[in-house]
């Protein structure tokens, strides 16, 4: 019985096969030759025939035109699944990484077990980071499952980018799917044994039952989203943080398991914090001097912390590489323009303005003489009030007749637990979900006289309703018209639920016929959420007059990415922590906004005694270190609590006694600047350590040479994005489709594929309908990878585009197709690009790959596309430098060629072509090199997983494609 190798061609089932390393001697495991591994097939040479193959020459008949090479090397290069370089997950995955993104995969790639802290900033894009880390661990083998703890508002953004960037199909673990998941589990098995790759709720799995089961089954690989909200600082930390990090302890204890920290605030000034972040991912440093040398070069293995100005301009001679060849501008908003505007208060709102502040202030004086719990209680139900009524006529209202969540409070300090998350905005807040309800003002057990209070006052807020009474209103409208007529899409946020179901029922009919206004608010699932924003974005549709305008909640400043179809913020209510505008702000500047200056307003009142100190105290404080540092760092909390506490206090005191415009004079107040002193110091502290730490922690593991390396052998394998989209289109319009720009800068179009082949009909109806191919429905294809049913996006795992991929090489290999075929394996082309006869070669290299994990060693077979181009005749070849080669695609056809004289031409071309066969060999052998050199130098540092590395070229290559450029003078009987 003859027996085949890894790695060679054999015949089967009439077709070609290449061998697979699965292979045993009575079964070959073969994969069709540029096939998927979905096709991959086993075949028994005792009963089929199996026989050796070779790869069948051009045919010298058979010509293409000018861009004939171009688009057979591009088929063939999209229907790669495996290519032979370091990376084998980058040529299935529908996302082109920006170079820096690699910088965390090349660090993770250098450690047996992978433990990384990623804290780029925000809109760096650590998602993206995480995610091809993980695709790799998984590709390679290194990991089999994953596992993605994230909040539950999260969760279907996680399974998203994961389902279509990176083609990790996970299952939601959440309180609302749990059920359903767990009805079809076996006898005693767990979801997480059931489901290889799941989405877990944070707050879902820290729960007892939940929590023990998870680390028994826990995915070897973990990614924790948020990191920061899941560590205990000190003793004062919440319980809902300290379960949190208990079960992080737990997962980390493995230290087989892979663990990725993803966050963009490590440090915000808490010293203990970013220490017990640091000790899950390595336990000593949590104790190491990150002073000394050794502790940072320690450190340097595990952390990326990197602001935007470090990532803008990457790969320049200013990073010391040689020239800008490779250079990588990413376009991040070059900046917030701020504007503060201020409204007054009508007399009817300043009257039940102060009508509220006299009563809070008589509730909290008698709740002091009846204990420290009514008054905790007391408290938090005035500052529910207060911020109520200073949000909008309705959130009043409906605070004023709500009962406080404190008012069940058995404990001062359990007044406290549900007071605070509901009526302040503190950066540890557990998470944003449900807190956007109107908090409430009632406290409970109050006397008859009392509740009537209560309800006269929330009539008066009722009548307020309206532009009219409600100036702050007044001005939004009036400021959202200036941004809709400069051409802004705005999103204004509110603090409560109320606030924003009333701006936006004010807004409607008001910004004009063309703008399109919706609410996303707590009341909506995260998927809803999600939902209500794309049915916005459809609802304006593509007309350029047409506007959008999102009122939202803090449910929507964490987390979700709105820079595709926003570009400007309304602080409609000012939170009482800086951190949250810039978590708001961050949702539209970030990578993807095409604003090179995103638009920030901020509303406040001149007299409600609250905002003015506020906006003074911390928002402009937190801008300006911002603006200093080129991040943002957080407030210290308690520093900040005792300014805020300080204004309530004020106001409480002086009732309705004194105008507002001595209030801000009085000596009294002066407390309130002593406050805001002390938290100025703190803070300025807090920002000097992240300055050091940005400094001192900067990312040095990973050389921009290093990354300009592996860049270089990425695009020579896989191409650009810009490749797909030219291949698509320049295919498209030769198989007869018609094609349609969209409006607007994106690239996106829509193609008529109605008149194509029958056969490239086929293959598309699977993926983009049947019915819409055969009705002439416009396909569109779009420049973005998250696409609709009907609909193809310009990545090279597009299932759409790979079928028409596959399409166009079949039908360049297959002469006998009938219809157009817009790639072929010959071609003679008259052109000024070439002074002289040039032949260039489309080679097709197979390597036979050991690749030795922490796992154990895998045998793989890998393919490579290479572009060889010589002067003169096969005999007496001058070979060219790769980048002549690639410019002859761009070659155009200056004069015709006689089909005759073309034919000739290329027949003596190819009978000449065994005279480069040992060139082809050698430069294989080349090839093999340096990949093995490329897959030691990314796992240089672990080396355990260098050891037993080989890459070995078979022979012989195949000649896909054989094209000749002639001189554009040269005459049809001139010399071939």
């Amino acid at each position: 019985m003859t027996t085949f190798s890894a790695g060679t061609l054999v015949s089967a089932r009439g077709r070609d096969w290449v061998v697979l390393p699965e292979s045993a001697p009575d079964m070959l495991v073969l994969r069709p030759l540029g096939g998927a591994d979905d096709d991959i097939a086993a075949v028994f040479p005792a009963f089929e025939q199996v026989k050796s193959a070779e790869f069948a020459p051009p045919t010298p008949s058979d010509l293409g035109d000018a861009y004939a090479a171009s688009l057979l090397r591009s088929a063939l290069r999209i229907g790669f699944r495996s290519g032979a370089g370091p990376f084998r997950s980058l040529a299935r995955i529908a996302v082109e990484p920006r170079a820096y993104q690699l910088v965390p995969l090349l660090m993770a790639l250098r450690q047996r077990t992978v433990r990384m802290l990623i804290s780029d900033d925000v809109g760096i894009g650590k998602t993206i980071e995480a995610g091809l880390i993980a695709s790799e661990l998984l590709a390679q083998g290194s990991a089999t499952k994953l596992a993605v703890l994230c909040s539950p508002a999260l969760a279907e953004q996680w399974q998203a980018e994961l389902r279509t960037k990176f083609g990790i199909d996970a299952e939601l673990v959440l309180a609302s799917t749990v059920s359903k998941l767990e009805r079809g589990l076996d006898l005693g098995q767990s979801l997480f044994d059931r489901h290889p790759h799941v989405i877990v709720s944070m707050d879902f799995i820290k729960s007892t039952r939940h929590r023990d089961d998870f680390v028994r089954h826990c995915p070897d690989l973990v990614i924790v989203d948020e990191a920061h909200s899941c560590v205990a600082a000190d003793d004062n930390t919440s319980a809902q943080n300290q379960l949190r990090f208990e079960l992080l302890q737990r997962i980390a204890a493995d230290t087989e398991r892979h663990l990725l920290l993803v966050t963009a605030t490590p440090h915000s000034g808490k010293e203990s914090a970013f220490r017990n972040l640091l000790g899950l991912v390595r336990p000593e440093l949590a104790t190491v001097d990150l002073g000394s040398e050794a502790g940072r070069r320690m450190l340097a293995q595990h952390f990326v912390h990197r602001k935007r100005a470090d990532v803008r301009q990457y790969l320049t001679r200013e990073d010391g590489l040689a020239d800008d060849s490779l250079a990588e501008e990413t376009a991040f908003p070059s900046d917030r323009e701020f504007k503060d505007e201020t409204y007054k208060l009508t007399p009817a709102y300043r009257a039940l303005l102060n009508d509220a502040i006299a009563y809070a202030s008589e509730r909290v004086t008698a709740a002091d003489s009846r204990g420290r719990r009514e008054a905790r209680i007391a408290w938090w139900s005035a500052i529910a009030l207060l911020r109520s009524l200073v949000s909008s006529p309705r959130a009043a209202a409906q605070t004023l007749r709500t009962r406080s969540a404190t008012a069940t409070a058995v404990t001062a300090e359990e007044a406290d637990r549900l007071g605070a998350p509901l009526t302040s905005d503190f950066s540890d807040t557990d998470a944003l979900e449900g807190l956007d309800v109107a908090p409430g003002a009632e406290a409970g057990g109050v006397e008859v006289d009392a509740g009537r209070r209560l309800a006269e006052l929330a009539d008066q807020a009722a009548e307020l309703e309206g532009p009219a009474e409600d100036k702050k209103l007044a001005a939004l409208v009036k400021h959202l018209k200036d941004l809709l007529k400069e051409g802004y899409h705005p999103i204004v946020f509110c603090r409560y639920i109320p606030t924003a179901e009333y701006v936006a029922e004010h807004l409607e009919g008001a910004l004009g016929k063309k703008t399109v206004v919706r609410a996303v608010t707590g009341t909506l699932s995260p998927q809803q959420r999600l939902q209500r924003i794309e049915e916005l974005a459809e609802a304006a549709g593509d007309d350029p007059a047409a506007r959008r305008v999102l009122i939202a909640t803090d449910c929507l400043s964490e987390g979700v990415n709105l820079q595709h179809h926003f570009d400007a913020v309304i602080h409609y209510d000012l939170a009482w922590n800086p951190s949250r505008h810039d978590q708001r702000e961050g949702r539209v500047d970030r990578y993807g906004q095409k604003r090179d200056v995103v638009r920030v307003i901020t509303l406040w009142g001149s007299d409600n005694g609250i905002d003015g100190k506020v906006l003074d105290v911390l928002i402009k404080k937190h801008r300006q270190i911002r603006k200093d540092l080129g991040i943002s760092v957080s407030v210290p909390d308690a520093a900040s609590q005792g300014v805020t506490d300080a204004i309530v206090e004020w106001l409480l005191l002086r009732g309705q006694e004194q105008e507002q415009g001595s209030l801000f004079d009085a000596e009294e107040y002066r407390a309130i600047d002593k406050k805001a002193a002390t938290l100025a110091t703190e803070w300025q502290s807090a920002a000097e350590k992240e300055k050091t730490s940005r400094s001192r922690f900067a990312q040095h593991t990973i050389r921009p040479d290093e990354v300009a390396q592996e860049v270089a052998a990425i695009r020579d394998t896989l191409g650009r994005a810009a490749e797909i989209r030219d291949f698509v289109r320049q295919s498209l319009r030769a198989l007869d489709g018609v094609l349609r720009d969209e409006p607007g800068p994106t690239g996106d179009f829509t193609a008529d594929v109605s008149g194509t082949p029958a056969g490239l009909r086929d293959a598309l109806a699977p993926v983009l309908g049947g019915d819409a191919l055969e009705s002439g429905r416009p396909v569109p294809f779009r420049a973005t990878a998250a696409v609709a049913r009907g609909e193809a996006a310009l990545v090279r795992t597009d299932p759409a585009v790979v079928a028409l991929a596959g399409y166009v090489l079949n039908a360049a290999l297959d002469a006998q197709v009938s219809g157009p075929r817009p790639a072929r394996r010959c071609g003679v082309i008259r052109t000024r690009a070439v002074s002289g006869r040039t032949t260039l070669l489309l080679v097709r290299y197979r390597f036979h790959l050991t690749l030795p994990s922490r796992t154990g060693t895998r045998q793989l077979v890998a393919e490579d596309a290479r572009l060889l181009a010589f002067a003169g005749a096969p005999a007496n070849a001058t070979w060219l430098p790769t980048d002549d080669a690639l410019r002859l695609l761009d070659a155009a056809a200056d004069e015709n060629t006689d089909p005759d004289f073309g034919e000739r031409t290329m027949s003596r071309i190819l009978g000449g072509l065994p005279e480069v066969t040992d060139h082809l060999e050698t430069y294989g052998e080349e090839l093999a090199a340096e990949l093995l050199a490329s897959h030691r130098r990314v796992r240089s540092a672990a080396g355990e997983i260098v050891r037993g590395l080989t890459v070995t070229a078979q022979r012989p290559a195949d000649i896909l494609g054989a094209y000749v450029y002639l001189p554009a003078s040269m005459t049809a009987g001139g010399n071939a």
